[in-house]
């Protein structure tokens, strides 16, 4: 075998490795899979929360599921992923196939544009659009959530812009900043 091929291969191997290890990153810390395998955080909010086995870090999730959706699989949602202390991500799951990426971003990560309400206020945002499952939310967009009454999601399908509606009222905003160092922010 050519030195050129063997160095072919070994890249090849180290970027399968890479991208596994950011799918993994980007899905989510190992948590239970569904809300109602927690607690409630106040209002429509559930916590979840583990331990890592390794480092013994404090991971916790929050979840909102979104009011304008069946009860099924395919219930959009809220995630918060926090980890010792920390927001790790912020994820928009719509649970319905996603449109193509509109651009990249900065980095080269592609991105959806989406217009958001908050209460009374409105703003387009360009979240990291990923694997066409999700979109990760912007810090500035998950503290104007917490503090909300009202938080809507326009986004794009291949059918066609649709919304999902969530009630984030009564999240008892104490755990939130405890578990994730999150503070409410106005729009």
């Amino acid at each position: 075998m050519s030195a050129q091929n063997r160095w072919s291969r070994l890249f090849l191997g180290l970027a399968v490795v890479c991208g596994s290890f950011t799918l993994w990153a980007q899905e989510g810390p190992d948590m239970p899979d569904r809300p109602g395998n927690g607690v409630s955080a106040g209002g429509k909010w559930t916590e979840s929360s583990s331990e890592d086995r390794m480092t013994a870090a404090k991971r916790v999730r929050f979840d909102l599921v979104a009011d304008n959706t069946g009860d099924g699989d395919d219930q959009a949602r809220v995630i918060l992923f926090c980890t010792d202390g920390r927001l790790k991500l912020a994820d928009f799951r719509p649970n319905v196939r996603l449109s193509r990426p509109d651009w990249p971003g900065f980095w080269g990560q592609p991105q959806m544009r989406v217009r958001v309400r908050v209460d009374d206020a409105h703003s387009d945002h360009n979240w990291n659009w990923v694997h066409g499952h999700f979109l990760s939310m912007d810090k500035g967009t998950a503290r104007e959530l917490i503090g909300a009454h009202l938080f809507r999601v326009e986004f794009r399908t291949p059918d066609g812009p649709r919304i999902a509606e969530f009630s984030p009222a009564g999240l008892d905003l104490r755990r939130v900043r405890d578990a994730c160092d999150l503070t409410p922010k106005r729009p």
